[in-house]
């Protein structure tokens, strides 16, 4: 598997990819995370011209698709019942989905990730047993509850890749 920038061109399977992992988070408890249109579209360009999309491909089909954002997220300035890892520069884990013809994604976008940053954060919903489970068994520490941009909770996630990092966030 690899990992790209997504592009313009991507749009229409990462609609079709985030319809799918809606439909796969609502079969498994999970109705209200993502609800009918999250992310937006407009989100999706977004994320795509700041250059913080990315999709995971093999032989050309691409199979999942996140957001990886260096620097500081506003959701996270503010954390209940916990206390992040530490205050070092990291990078946050957004919008990951993935196609459900391959496993190993997650662990294939955390290795991206890991390489460009020292400190890594997520976010999960309650509600979402699967990625609560990927994020602990690959590492990550709960650490309180953040809100997210309409209010609602998330439990939030801290990884320290490495204690001693040497590694920039550009």
């Amino acid at each position: 598997m690899k990992i790209r920038k997504a592009t313009q061109n991507d749009l229409e399977q990462l609609l079709s990819i985030y319809a799918y992992a809606r439909e796969q988070m609502r079969a498994a408890g999970n109705p209200s995370q993502w609800k009918d249109s999250y992310p937006p579209a407009e989100q999706i360009i977004t994320d795509i011209q700041n250059q913080n999309s990315h999709v995971v491909t093999e032989s050309g089909e691409i199979l999942a698709v996140f957001a990886f954002i260096l620097g500081d997220d506003p959701t996270y300035a503010r954390i209940e019942d916990g206390n992040w890892l530490n205050n070092e520069p990291y990078g946050t884990i957004h919008r990951i989905a993935a196609s459900g013809r391959k496993k190993g994604i997650f662990r294939c976008c955390l290795s991206f990730c890991e390489a460009k940053a020292a400190n890594i954060r997520a976010d999960t919903h309650a509600c979402n047993g699967t990625m609560q489970h990927l994020l602990e068994t690959n590492g990550f520490q709960k650490c309180g509850r953040i809100y997210v941009a309409d209010g609602s909770p998330r439990i939030a996630y801290h990884k320290i890749v490495c204690k001693t990092a040497s590694t920039p966030l550009s």
